[in-house]
């Protein structure tokens, strides 16, 4: 098995690169993925392993093994190389270098007669969009939408803080014009979370084939939802404020929808 000590190896700056820089992620078609449980869910949700890189004093190569359990290269690195590569304060020893997927609405195929689609328009912070995608996971929606990104989806920030539910959802992503075209060939309702001219959330039938529409708190969702919405919906607000963080605002919205289905 082949063993890298030294930091300052190619190969291993090639890999600081694909850590940070959303440029090289997209040049390569790779990206870099941290923990036990993000390899797992990788695997899992039918990413390529091209190669994985273990620190033996943390994480053993028989437990690598059972890990991967593919036809993957392996790498042994030292601890200086391990904490050159680790974004994380704590440490599982093990990172893996991954194929991305194109994420397009094309490849979308739902399992149910009426999905439950969740869209984010333009999320810009890595920790929103991961805790949209936890949230997504637990409520185990058909596919995630993310409209005009403003960040690449590989980026660690999100992998980390959607503790691995990047690899858990079915996303894809696309202008927003092109969403709405596609809901509106697929015949999904859409319901877009926007103060003027709404209702209650309550008040609406989400057990159809049902997308729900959620935006940043600075600028909200684009007219161009207002103009193609089935229904504008809001959460009533009781304080002072009218917005709420746009993973908690999606949060509320898609388990009504998931009671109004008898969370099936």
């Amino acid at each position: 098995m082949k063993a890298i000590t030294s930091p300052q190896n190619n190969y291993i700056k090639q890999l600081v690169q694909l850590k940070d820089k959303s440029r090289e992620r997209k040049k390569t078609g790779t990206f870099l993925i941290e923990g036990i449980r993000e390899v797992s869910l990788a695997i899992k949700g039918g990413y390529k392993l091209k190669t994985v890189l273990f620190y033996p004093e943390l994480y053993s190569e028989v437990q690598l093994n059972e890990l991967t359990n593919q036809q993957t290269d392996c790498i042994e690195i030292s601890k200086e190389v391990y904490q050159k590569l680790a974004y994380r304060d704590t440490t599982e020893g093990v990172l893996a270098v991954a194929k991305s997927k194109t994420n397009s609405l094309g490849d979308l195929v739902f399992k149910n007669e009426n999905p439950l689609i969740l869209v984010a328009e333009a999320p810009e912070k890595p920790g929103n969009i991961g805790a949209i995608l936890r949230t997504a996971d637990a409520a185990n929606v058909d596919a995630v939408i993310i409209a005009n990104p403003k960040t690449d989806l590989y980026n660690p920030n999100i992998i980390r803080s959607s503790v691995g539910c990047l690899f858990t959802n079915q996303i894809a992503t696309g202008t927003t014009s092109e969403i709405i075209e596609f809901l509106k060939e697929k015949n999904i309702n859409i319901y877009s979370a926007i103060l003027q001219e709404s209702v209650d959330y309550h008040t609406q039938d989400f057990t159809k084939s049902t997308a729900i529409i959620v935006g940043t708190e600075a600028v909200g969702l684009s007219n161009e939802w207002r103009k193609n919405t089935t229904k504008n919906i809001i959460i009533p607000m009781q304080g002072e404020i009218d917005s709420l963080n746009v993973s908690v605002a999606a949060g509320i919205l898609i388990f009504e929808a998931k009671r109004q289905r008898n969370f099936k």
